[in-house]
Protein backbone atom coordinates (compact mmCIF):
# COMPACT_ATOMS: atom_id res chain seq x y z
CA UNK A 1 0.00 0.00 0.00
CA UNK A 2 1.11 3.66 -0.82
CA UNK A 3 0.53 6.52 1.27
CA UNK A 4 0.48 10.21 -1.04
CA UNK A 5 1.71 12.92 1.39
CA UNK A 6 -1.54 14.88 1.46
CA UNK A 7 -3.69 11.64 3.02
CA UNK A 8 -2.60 12.20 6.26
CA UNK A 9 -3.19 16.34 5.99
CA UNK A 10 -7.30 15.35 5.60
CA UNK A 11 -6.99 14.68 9.07
CA UNK A 12 -5.74 17.98 10.27
CA UNK A 13 -9.14 20.06 9.57
CA UNK A 14 -11.41 16.98 11.24
CA UNK A 15 -9.10 17.01 14.36
CA UNK A 16 -8.60 20.49 14.50
CA UNK A 17 -12.33 21.25 14.39
CA UNK A 18 -12.63 17.86 17.08
CA UNK A 19 -10.24 19.55 19.61
CA UNK A 20 -12.07 23.24 19.41
CA UNK A 21 -15.36 21.02 20.47
CA UNK A 22 -13.15 19.34 23.34
CA UNK A 23 -11.99 22.38 24.62
CA UNK A 24 -15.52 23.98 24.09
CA UNK A 25 -16.88 21.26 26.50
CA UNK A 26 -13.72 21.07 28.91
CA UNK A 27 -14.70 24.87 29.53
CA UNK A 28 -18.47 24.91 29.82
CA UNK A 29 -17.96 21.87 32.76
CA UNK A 30 -15.50 23.97 34.60
CA UNK A 31 -18.11 26.67 34.76
CA UNK A 32 -20.26 24.50 35.84
CA UNK A 33 -18.17 22.87 38.73
CA UNK A 34 -17.48 26.44 39.89
CA UNK A 35 -20.79 27.78 40.30
CA UNK A 36 -21.95 23.88 41.59
CA UNK A 37 -19.01 24.89 44.30
CA UNK A 38 -19.99 27.96 45.11
CA UNK A 39 -23.67 26.51 45.73
CA UNK A 40 -22.41 23.71 48.27
CA UNK A 41 -20.52 26.12 49.89
CA UNK A 42 -23.75 28.57 50.82
CA UNK A 43 -26.09 24.76 51.24
CA UNK A 44 -24.48 21.56 51.64
CA UNK A 45 -26.26 19.21 49.36
CA UNK A 46 -25.64 15.14 48.72
CA UNK A 47 -27.72 16.53 44.83
CA UNK A 48 -24.31 19.18 44.32
CA UNK A 49 -21.62 16.21 45.16
CA UNK A 50 -23.64 13.98 42.98
CA UNK A 51 -23.31 16.04 39.79
CA UNK A 52 -19.77 17.00 40.75
CA UNK A 53 -18.99 13.61 40.75
CA UNK A 54 -20.02 12.84 37.35
CA UNK A 55 -18.39 16.16 36.01
CA UNK A 56 -15.39 15.36 37.42
CA UNK A 57 -15.73 12.15 35.42
CA UNK A 58 -16.96 14.04 32.10
CA UNK A 59 -13.28 16.16 32.92
CA UNK A 60 -11.55 13.00 33.16
CA UNK A 61 -12.80 11.73 29.98
CA UNK A 62 -12.77 15.02 28.09
CA UNK A 63 -8.77 14.83 29.09
CA UNK A 64 -8.76 11.48 27.14
CA UNK A 65 -9.99 12.91 24.07
CA UNK A 66 -8.32 15.45 23.94
CA UNK A 67 -4.96 13.86 24.46
CA UNK A 68 -6.03 11.31 21.65
CA UNK A 69 -7.03 14.02 19.12
CA UNK A 70 -3.67 15.47 19.72
CA UNK A 71 -1.67 12.25 19.63
CA UNK A 72 -3.31 11.72 16.27
CA UNK A 73 -2.55 14.62 15.00
CA UNK A 74 1.20 14.66 15.81
CA UNK A 75 0.86 10.91 14.54
CA UNK A 76 -0.49 12.77 11.13
CA UNK A 77 2.66 15.37 10.86
CA UNK A 78 4.80 12.55 11.75
CA UNK A 79 3.56 10.43 9.38
CA UNK A 80 4.04 13.43 6.74
CA UNK A 81 7.71 13.80 7.40
CA UNK A 82 8.49 9.94 6.75
CA UNK A 83 6.43 10.26 3.66
CA UNK A 84 8.53 12.74 2.91
CA UNK A 85 11.65 11.25 3.67
CA UNK A 86 10.27 8.10 1.11
CA UNK A 87 10.18 5.76 4.30
CA UNK A 88 6.89 4.58 2.94
CA UNK A 89 6.64 1.37 5.30
CA UNK A 90 7.01 2.80 8.40
CA UNK A 91 4.33 6.33 7.19
CA UNK A 92 1.48 3.86 6.41
CA UNK A 93 2.10 1.95 10.11
CA UNK A 94 2.06 5.09 11.65
CA UNK A 95 -0.83 6.75 9.82
CA UNK A 96 -2.55 3.56 11.27
CA UNK A 97 -1.87 4.40 15.10
CA UNK A 98 -3.08 7.92 14.04
CA UNK A 99 -6.49 6.92 13.08
CA UNK A 100 -6.65 4.44 15.86
CA UNK A 101 -5.89 6.92 18.00
CA UNK A 102 -8.77 9.19 16.13
CA UNK A 103 -11.22 6.62 16.94
CA UNK A 104 -10.31 6.47 20.41
CA UNK A 105 -11.05 9.77 20.61
CA UNK A 106 -14.16 9.41 19.37
CA UNK A 107 -15.04 6.54 21.20
CA UNK A 108 -14.37 8.66 24.57
CA UNK A 109 -16.42 11.28 22.83
CA UNK A 110 -19.45 9.01 22.86
CA UNK A 111 -18.95 8.06 26.27
CA UNK A 112 -18.58 11.18 27.77
CA UNK A 113 -21.59 12.31 25.49
CA UNK A 114 -24.08 9.32 27.00
CA UNK A 115 -22.68 10.36 30.24
CA UNK A 116 -23.95 13.90 29.87
CA UNK A 117 -27.66 12.50 28.53
CA UNK A 118 -28.22 10.45 31.49
CA UNK A 119 -27.14 12.91 34.19
CA UNK A 120 -29.51 15.43 32.02
CA UNK A 121 -32.27 12.56 32.08
CA UNK A 122 -31.62 12.01 36.04
CA UNK A 123 -31.85 16.06 36.56
CA UNK A 124 -35.25 16.48 34.71
CA UNK A 125 -36.74 13.74 36.21
CA UNK A 126 -38.75 15.30 38.90
CA UNK A 127 -40.25 17.30 36.23
CA UNK A 128 -41.69 14.12 34.56
CA UNK A 129 -43.34 12.99 37.65
CA UNK A 130 -44.62 15.91 38.31
CA UNK A 131 -46.30 16.00 35.35
CA UNK A 132 -47.45 12.47 35.58
CA UNK A 133 -48.81 13.00 39.27
CA UNK A 134 -50.66 15.70 37.73
CA UNK A 135 -52.31 13.91 34.70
Amino acid sequence: MTLQIETPALLFSATSLILLAYTNRFLTIATIIRGLKKAYKEKESTMVLLEIKNLNLRLTLIRFMQMAGVLSLFLSVFTMLLLFLDEQEFGVKLFGLSLLSLLISLGLSFWEINISVGALRVHLSDLIEKKEVKE
